[in-house]
């Protein structure tokens, strides 16, 4: 006989729309209304991964409370308003819920950095409330024993360096998690997963690929785990397919931008595959815009346009023009390695044309990094391929004045290709002043793509080390530690 202390289950509630947040967040597309988030969460020393997704499944209502974190940057976003007047669910209404005491402030964000509250954690629930101090639900333990491989390989915890950021991570020492047998997967187990996925993202935006990408293996071995094991439903094993194609993907990025071309082509491979076998155009998309970077990267600049079309195929359907701008300039880059300038030119004007279309709400939430300081980023290296040095410094000068402070790597990146432009393009003293500035963020980052353009741009300055600021530039560039 169950005891009376356990509520009896009930049928899960059809979630509400946020009609209040939809309104506070106005014209803003979700990716935009995510970087005020993340850009109001800095303001006052908190670090949350929102995206575009995040916005979405709290207008349909699939978050009816946020965590304490979110809690606290919604409440500075929005003075003098309470959790109930963002449309959101009194905590106390939430199920399984220990809650504060009426009137009580949300707790104030321990000192220590990796003590820091998830953003994240406990995404498998359809209200976002688990936290570090609240994570045990009383009455939902089976959740929690389906989730487990993925929760410890996936959790990660804040920190101020990369180094903070990864040790919560788990992943070396619970590598051995993705061996082990695994029961039928569940909800949770897609929302770990896809959580996964956002997390590796976010500290890659912020700390470049170097650090994360061996320990990126386990939970994709995780992942694949879970595929083999079966889902409960096919929605859920829609969501794992999908969740797992990204994961590859987002491992091969860190491969690629750490300078292993042949890990990274197998893995964009594996998320092509999963695309396929599923039907799943959006990710194939992805899959194939990353092939054509990579393909670029590597000297197979005729593979890169041929990607790139294949990824356009796949893209038009889905309706979003920021894809079709992105998938564009790929396009556009494998036309600058063929040494064809009408063809770059032409891709060019079609991804100008399709990103002043602006933001759709079909945009992937993978996206979130591509606005106006990429596209000039990405042009930039098309013209730098070319050899228009002059036309290549302006766009990556203004890719780094336009880039939102949250993408620390891309600032690095196009830092670094502005200083490589001014430099082979006769103005060494401009380059070594943009070349010390990309040394500056190398203390945050952790890119062997950054390493390498100052690496060239030193060799191009050497003749020049008698011109102001140069000799200063190739000493500091010169005492940087190896790569191991």
């Amino acid at each position: 006989m169950a005891s009376s202390s356990v509520p009896s289950s009930q049928p899960a509630r059809p979630p509400r729309p946020n009609l209040v947040f939809r309104h506070l967040r106005g014209s803003r597309s979700p990716a935009e209304f995510a970087a005020v988030v993340r850009r109001a969460a800095r303001e006052i020393g908190e670090r949350v991964s929102c995206d575009a997704r995040y916005v979405h499944r709290v207008e349909a209502g699939e978050i009816r409370c946020p965590n304490y974190a979110y809690e606290r940057v919604f409440l500075h976003m929005f003075p003098g308003r309470t959790l109930t007047d963002l449309g959101f669910a009194p905590r106390s209404s939430v199920r399984g819920r220990r809650t504060r005491a009426a009137g009580d402030q949300p707790a104030a964000r321990p000192e220590n950095p990796a003590n820091a509250t998830s953003e994240t954690s406990g995404a498998c629930e359809p209200y976002e409330t688990h936290d570090r101090y609240d994570t045990y639900d009383e009455y939902d333990p089976h959740d929690h024993e389906e989730s487990d491989v993925l929760r410890r390989a996936f959790m990660t915890g804040g920190g101020a360096t990369v180094a903070a950021a990864l040790s919560p991570y788990g992943l070396a020492p619970e590598a051995s998690a993705a061996q082990r047998p695994v029961r039928r997967a569940g909800t949770s187990d897609a929302c770990a997963l896809e959580e996964a996925v956002r997390r590796i993202r976010v500290l890659d935006d912020r700390h470049g690929a170097d650090g994360l990408y061996r320990r990126a293996a386990a939970p994709l071995r995780a992942a694949y785990a879970l595929l083999d094991a079966g889902a409960t439903r096919q929605r859920t094993a829609d969501r794992l397919y999908a969740g797992a194609g990204e994961l590859a993907i987002s491992v091969g990025w860190l491969a690629h931008d750490s300078g292993r071309f042949d890990d990274a082509r197998s893995h964009y491979a594996e998320a092509l595959a999963t695309a396929r076998v599923t039907g799943d155009a959006g990710l194939e998309a992805h899959a194939f815009c990353n092939t054509a970077f990579l393909a670029r990267d590597a000297g197979r600049p005729r593979e890169a346009v041929r990607a790139a079309q294949a990824a356009q195929r796949a893209a038009r359907p889905l309706g979003s023009p920021r894809l079709m701008s992105l998938l564009a300039l790929r396009e556009a880059g494998g036309w600058a390695g063929l040494a064809d300038r009408t063809g770059c030119e032409q891709a060019l004007v079609r991804a100008q044309a399709y990103f002043d279309r602006g933001p759709a709400e079909a945009d992937p939430e993978w996206m979130t990094f591509y606005g106006e300081a990429e596209l000039e980023g990405l042009e930039a290296q098309c013209w730098s391929t070319l050899g228009d040095w002059t036309r290549a410094a302006r766009h990556a000068r203004r890719a780094a004045e336009l880039q939102d402070p949250h993408f620390t790597r891309n600032i690095a990146l196009y830092t670094a290709e502005l200083a490589d432009d001014l430099a082979r393009g006769g103005r060494p003293e401009e380059a070594a002043q943009a070349g010390m500035r990309a040394l500056d963020l190398l203390g945050e980052v952790q890119s062997s793509r950054v390493r390498s353009m100052l690496s060239g741009t030193s060799r191009v300055l050497l003749p020049h080390r008698r011109t102001s600021g140069v000799s200063q530039f190739l000493d500091r560039h010169a005492s940087l530690p190896r790569m191991v």
